[in-house]
């Protein structure tokens, strides 16, 4: 069986990129320790049941979509930094 703490960081680090935030600037907007949320990243720590519900509410995804173990979900897109961000407003 594989690591569930690093499919659930892994799909949870995809999700993240899609909106195209690096760590510091998609945590901080709700609140979230970027230095935990690295470790859950990375599937170093477990997190409850009821973290990752609201995590999924945060990201509009289904808690299902953390369990993906597909291969194929690779991160492609680089990630949008603060100041890159802030000069496309």
């Amino acid at each position: 069986m594989k690591d569930i703490k690093k499919i659930i960081g892994r799909n949870l680090k995809f999700f993240r990129f899609q909106t195209g935030l690096c760590q510091e600037k998609f945590y901080g907007e709700y609140k979230l320790n970027p230095k935990y949320m690295a470790c859950v990243e990375r599937g170093e720590i477990n997190v409850s049941v009821e973290f990752l519900n609201n995590l999924a509410e945060l990201l509009n995804k289904e808690i299902t979509d953390f369990f993906n173990n597909d291969p194929k979900r690779v991160i492609h897109e680089k990630r949008i930094d603060s100041k890159k961000k802030e000069e496309q407003i």
